[in-house]
């Protein structure tokens, strides 16, 4: 489903640098073949014949960088164009062709390009080619201004919901506009500003369009299985004949100076700590300098070692975390550090603070090891990088187009091997120590006391909810149809569907009862596993929710035979990770490394498991930081409507009804004893499993895990009683006020059913058509129809206990009582069935997808926890295909009118009451309850 997304250039290319980053094995090659179209497309092929799939990437060199001053936004707004039709493509057609082939689609935008990619089963190849050409070489016959304005307004709402509408949802454009000058390409945000989206014309989009989407502008790639002659002729025969344009020049390198430091604040509407920016100009990607800012960002920041963490988090007590890292992009880049303080600090200190970690970092800087192990941990991220045929794609695009060649991931690798330390203090002396930057400061709003000292306010142009956005009429452009050499509407068949072979799943049994289950994928030099213990928040105590959550937070901060910093750099040293969380139902052991690390890391699993450390410091600042997130979580609409929502739905008596970090008050009372008391009591071979995954066999990992069997006993678990309360006889309406929120966010349902019911399963496939997908009703109509938001869904959730059904939405806040309308109106008609062409459309979507659910390690380790965690039987997938298959419209309509209700249904809105409640009053639905952020009583 998509998603169509705009990415920050810092932390795209952050991410990019993670997937490029180093390993080894510096022989490792991803094979591939390139070529190029007489119209300058640059065409890779790379064969990957593990699993019946192809991914298709058509990456172009053009991003927000490419556009002008007051015209931005304009490459994000055509990623979104670009996916509604083209000449021989219907309205809506893109998602709904690949979704019933049994694939998925998406594109996203960054500072520097924009890609679009499908992941579909092999006999679909042909069909994802033909759509990527047609919107490349004809899809302006169909951009209208009706499809013009409805997008336009999609945008403004994904603004509104990504930016607008959260907590430091500015920071980006106040850094931006303070440290590149006016007229800079990064001056301004990928997804452009509210007045230039509004002001945008239909002939100006146009232009930009026909200026950069072109084959001379891109680089195809075609990854996964395939036959390589075929995949030519269908590349050439829906390719060749697109026209280029003349060659635009690659953007030259920008790099900024600032000649002194700037210092601004602003007050944020939905922030309850203060945060601080202090972000330093640095250099583009693909330089000497900026392998190492990569590495000085790690060895600044990232671990319990680093200056920043202890001067901050361990002796100031300024901020529960920190961050610093190096942002090196197309034409530039920054090296930017960020502190989310605690309630009250001021920002004057922060800063001081950050000085007094680069004066330690100066005089006690770090050793040879401290580096490898961040080399370490990248060449295990390589490997999981370059784990999916598109991940794979989307590199030798990107290094395609961005170095010349998809054979540069080597180069980079080595380029990345290769920094030294003295590469590291070079880089700092170079553009940290001493040097001028860019100081932000956000502070709740009313809140100036704690912006640090002589900052000036910086204007951020906020929208006017009260205003009404005007629709101007615009007389409609002659448009022509683009001619052809053949026709293009046919669409080409598809090949017979891959047979689905369920992967071969083992399963053992350790001495203490723990069941083992487990898959060998040995593509690539991986293991991953994990260790589920069912409980977690489920058995806490009422009066003090969160002993789970701080528990496997705790566990991770060292062991009895290893203080924090040790456990941190062991598991650092051989590239692992190592991560434990806590779910409202289970506590979660989960480790991902390379097979050749597997015993080592296994053996710090198992001391972290049985050898609890309890230490006093590290749980006192897990609790603070706990109660932090908590607190800034109160001015999250979206999570204030889910929270609200399950208050709503399971009644106060039941724990289910809870957030699984507890409340600031109830993990305040939280004592160490606590957590040593839950992992007594509850930590048992009795209630766990083990599900394994990767290049390791059945008899070595059974031997691995024996150590297991013998070491830890058994304890018997209870599990409490729950009692879930009936669903209201009628609609309740009820609303939490969020002053100025930019979005409403609506959440409609009630309680549903448990994974384990017969009539679960079936109602997921019954639900696909109304929410469950892009191709949805709700979405259709909320989203691509009205354009109130950037997306809509519908689902159900269920595990060992009843879940809900909900139906959601961010919309627009002066569409919200109409939104409500929809979302009540087409659930009522849902229940009335559905035709034989979409019955049809879930048939096909939901069973060709199978094709894509085993090819990563992270696919095959959610199967194996489901059989695991629901004693499903090996082959249930089997079993769900023909609950697909079976399904006819007569049982359809039967699920929706026993399971879709709105007539009974809690309705839930946060948003800005003063606006918006005086239209909901008029709906009719109920009388209006008002509720505050915790979900209690006003009126």
């Amino acid at each position: 489903m998509k998603k169509a997304r705009f990415f920050n250039g810092l932390v795209l290319l952050l991410v990019t640098a993670l997937l490029s980053c180093m390993q080894r094995q510096t022989d490792f090659k991803v094979n591939f073949e390139k070529y190029t179209l007489d119209n300058g497309l640059e065409v890779i092929l790379h064969e990957d014949r593990s699993d019946p799939i192809a991914a298709v990437a058509v990456l172009y060199h053009v991003g927000s960088n490419r556009e002008e001053v007051g015209k931005t936004g304009f490459a994000h707004l055509f990623e979104h164009i670009m996916f509604q039709e083209s000449q021989h493509v219907g309205q809506d057609q893109f998602f709904k062709k690949i979704q019933e082939a049994g694939g998925t689609l998406n594109g996203g935008t960054s500072n520097d390009f924009t890609i679009y990619f499908e992941i579909i089963p092999k006999n679909a190849l042909e069909l994802a080619l033909w759509l990527e050409a047609d919107r490349l070489g004809f899809l302006l016959s169909t951009v209208t201004q009706e499809a013009f304005m409805n997008q336009q307004d999609v945008v403004k709402n994904e603004k509104r919901q990504r930016v607008d509408n959260q907590p430091y949802g500015h920071t980006s454009y106040v850094i931006n506009k303070n440290i590149y000058p006016e007229g800079h390409p990064y001056n301004w945000q990928v997804i452009g500003s509210m007045e230039d989206l509004t002001n945008a014309n239909l002939e100006d989009v146009r232009d930009f369009y026909k200026k950069w989407y072109r084959p001379n502008n891109a680089t195809l790639v075609v990854a996964g299985d395939f036959d390589v002659n075929q995949t030519k002729e269908w590349v050439e025969k829906y390719f060749a004949e697109i026209e280029s344009v003349g060659q635009q020049p690659d953007p030259s390198p920008w790099v900024v100076t600032l000649d002194e430091t700037k210092r601004v604040y602003h007050e944020d509407n939905f922030a309850r700590s203060p945060e601080l920016n202090m972000v330093f100009p640095t250099v583009q990607q693909g330089i000497d300098d900026a392998y190492a800012l990569q590495f000085l960002g790690s060895l600044m920041a990232d671990g319990k070692k680093t200056p920043l963490y202890k001067v901050l988090v361990e002796e100031e007590k300024l901020a529960p975390s920190v961050s610093a890292y190096n942002g090196s992009q197309e034409v530039a880049g920054v090296f930017r550090v960020r502190i989310r303080a605690f309630p009250g600090k001021n920002l004057t200190e922060v800063e001081k603070a950050i000085h007094q970690a680069f004066q330690r970092f100066e005089e006690e800087g770090f050793n040879e090891n401290d580096l490898d192990r961040y080399k370490a941990r990248r060449e295990t991220q390589f490997y999981n990088g370059i784990a999916s045929v598109f991940t794979k794609a989307y590199q030798l695009a990107y290094y395609n187009e961005y170095y010349d060649s998809p054979g540069y991931i080597s180069d980079d690798l080595q380029r990345t091997l290769a920094v030294t330390k003295e590469d590291v203090m070079r880089v700092y002396y170079k553009y940290i120590k001493d040097k001028p930057y860019v100081l932000t400061s956000f502070v709740p709003r009313g809140q100036t006391q704690l912006v640090a000292e002589n900052s000036t306010l910086y204007p951020v142009v906020e929208e006017d909810l009260a205003a009404e956005e005007v629709k101007t009429d615009v007389a409609a452009l002659e448009i022509e149809k683009i001619p052809t050499s053949f026709d293009r509407s046919i669409e080409p068949p598809k090949g017979p569907d891959p047979e689905i072979h369920l992967p071969t799943i083992w399963q053992d049994q350790l001495s203490n009862g723990i069941k083992i289950a487990g898959i060998v994928h040995d593509e690539l030099p991986l293991v991953q596993f994990s260790l589920t213990m069912r409980g977690g928040m489920l058995l806490d105590n009422p009066q003090k929710i969160g002993v789970a959550n701080l528990i496997s937070d705790l566990m991770m901060q060292g062991t009895a035979n290893k203080t924090p910093i040790e456990l941190e750099d062991a598991i650092n040293e051989l590239g692992s990770t190592i991560r434990m969380y806590t779910t409202k139902e289970s506590i979660v052991l989960q480790v991902n490394c390379l097979a050749s690390k597997i015993d080592e890391t296994y053996a710090l699993v198992e001391e972290i498991l049985l050898e609890p450390r309890w230490d006093e410091k590290e749980f006192n600042r897990l609790k603070d930081e706990t109660i932090e997130s908590i607190n800034r979580n109160k001015a999250n609409p979206s999570v204030i409507a889910s929270n609200v929502f399950n208050k709503l739905i399971y009644g106060t008596e039941n724990i289910l009804a809870n957030n699984i970090n507890g409340t600031a008050q109830s993990v305040q009372e939280i004592t160490l004893d606590d957590l040593k008391a839950y992992y007594t009591q509850y930590f048992s071979p009795s209630v766990t499993h083990i599900s394994i995954v990767g290049a390791i066999e059945q008899n070595q990992a059974v031997e691995m895990f024996k150590s297991l069997g013998s070491k830890w006993n058994q304890i018997e678990v209870t599990f409490p009683e729950l009692n879930f309360p009936e669903n209201p006889e009628k609609r309740q309406l009820y609303f939490v006020d969020m002053p100025d929120a930019k979005q409403s966010v609506i959440h409609i349902g009630y309680l549903g059913l448990p994974y384990t019911h017969e009539d679960f399963y079936p109602c997921y496939v019954m639900n696909y058509k109304l929410g469950g997908s892009f191709s949805g009703t709700l979405n259709l109509i909320l989203r691509e129809e009205k354009g109130y938001t950037y997306g809509a869904r519908s689902g159900f959730n269920g595990s060992m206990y009843p879940g809900t059904f909900l139906a959601s939405s961010s919309v627009q806040s002066a569409y919200t009582a109409e939104s409500v309308t929809i979302f009540k109106e087409e659930m009522e008609k849902y229940r009335n069935g559905l035709t034989e062409e979409d019955l049809q459309f879930t048939k096909d979507a939901l069973i060709k997808s199978n094709a894509l659910r085993f090819e990563t390690l992270g696919a095959l380790l959610g199967l194996l926890n489901n059989i695991n965690t629901y004693d499903l039987a090996l082959d249930y997938i089997k079993d769900q295909e023909l609950i697909v298959k079976d399904m006819t419209a007569e049982r359809h309509k039967e699920l929706a009118q026993k399971y879709i209700d709105p007539q009974r249904m809690v309705y839930l809105i946060v948003g800005d009451a003063r606006t918006q409640l005086p239209t909901l009053k008029k709906l009719g639905l109920s009388r209006v309850i008002s509720l505050d952020s915790e979900g209690r009583l006003l009126n």
